[in-house]
């Protein structure tokens, strides 16, 4: 089948958020364990999409139609603070969402959505301030668009936009898919298939390192296909995941000016079941530190480093989405390895940890799940 076409079928045909299963390799899942967590649902939502907490315990939930909610910490007081025209047709959405490092003294919000334009559609970085609204609640005001992503394409998929800020607070780290074009990926002057590094206005950071080589000045790294986590651990390292074609869901320690081979290297298949060259030594591209086949389909990424779960500290949590579980990496340093994979009997769209090291996560609200908020804490 044509690349093409095959990039243009719906997803409920190509599985392109919750990967067809693959044959099974060395590289399974760990086995389901037993949960080691007790699961108090908090609130329910309509199709979220992310979550982020503020210095103050309180939440803001993204949802899929567009609309930006400020939760209380124990989720019995929900506000509307925005209300955002996206485009939610397929993966579209009012995506990722994060308060500025400087949140208590600025009171900045980033966050990322889809919309159309010329060309057809793409995702934009954005932000705002929270401010009281003249009553008893709050506001998202002030809201400007920063970043939108080149070029834009006709079709509803692999948008990514996750964004995450470097320890030092001075630049935001903003990931591109790649629309389900494949060939962007490696292009050098596309943004699509791309983690970038920018300033906080949105800017190409200085000293990116693949803009003295032709390639577009935001690009950090290249050859992603659709990234739907990224963040730093406390060592400083940037880790991402991204979901694979029919198999190769990865994750990846993210390194500047490094690529990562889709769509020419994965350790997936295409839909219609012809190869891709799996990534091998002296291949040019730089290889996952984790894979999967069969699929997990992974979600949000979350990096833990709270008190109530010691034993995880600097590990890697990921919501799956087709797999309905969530999943835990062993980081160790600058390598990883597989963990626990607990069943979740729903979609896990994203997970965060709380103020008290608590490990929060939100379902998708597809297939049945209800889009609910639930905190798991030690039993």
């Amino acid at each position: 089948m044509d690349l093409k076409l095959l990039a243009a079928l719906p997803c409920a045909l190509i599985a392109c958020t919750g990967n067809a299963p693959a044959d099974a390799t060395a590289q399974d899942a760990a086995p389901a364990a037993t949960r080691p967590f007790t699961e108090t649902v908090v609130a329910d939502f309509d199709s979220p999409w992310a979550l982020a907490f503020l210095p103050d315990g309180r939440m803001l939930v993204t949802e899929k139609k567009g609309e930006m909610l400020l939760v209380a910490a124990d989720g019995k007081r929900k506000q509307v603070v925005a209300t955002i025209p996206v485009d939610s047709a397929g993966q579209g959405a009012l995506m990722d969402v994060v308060p500025a490092p400087d949140f208590a003294r600025s009171q900045r919000v980033y966050f990322s959505y889809s919309a159309a334009g010329e060309g057809g559609k793409g995702v934009f970085l954005a932000r705002g301030r929270l401010r009281a609204d003249g009553g008893d609640g709050e506001r998202l005001g002030e809201i400007e668009t920063l970043f939108r992503a080149t070029p834009f394409v006709e079709g509803n998929g692999h948008y990514s936009g996750r964004i995450a800020f470097s320890p030092d607070g001075r630049y935001l780290f903003f990931t591109n898919g790649d629309r389900q074009k494949f060939t962007p990926a490696q292009d050098p002057k596309a943004t699509l298939g791309k983690v970038l590094r920018l300033t906080l206005d949105g800017q190409p950071a200085p000293g990116n390192p693949l803009a003295a080589k032709g390639f577009r000045s935001e690009i950090w790294s290249y050859g992603h296909r659709n990234l739907l986590g990224i963040a730093f651990d406390a060592r400083g390292n940037l880790w991402e995941q991204e979901m694979g074609p029919k198999g190769g869901d990865e994750v990846n320690l993210i390194r500047p000016g490094l690529n990562y081979g889709w769509p020419n290297a994965s350790n997936g298949s295409h839909y219609d079941g012809r190869d891709i060259p799996d990534h091998r030594a002296g291949d040019g591209y730089e290889p996952p530190k984790v894979s999967w086949n069969p699929v997990i389909s992974p979600g949000g990424l979350m990096i833990y480093s709270g008190r109530m779960f010691p034993q995880w500290r600097g590990d890697a949590f990921i919501g799956g989405l087709s797999s309905q579980s969530l999943v835990r990496v062993d980081i160790d340093g600058t390598e990883a390895r597989k963990g626990d994979q607990w069943p979740m009997n729903a979609r896990i769209r994203d997970v965060e940890q709380g103020p008290d090291g608590a490990i929060w996560v939100i379902e998708d609200g597809d297939d049945g799940s209800q889009g609910r908020l639930i905190k798991l804490t030690a039993q």
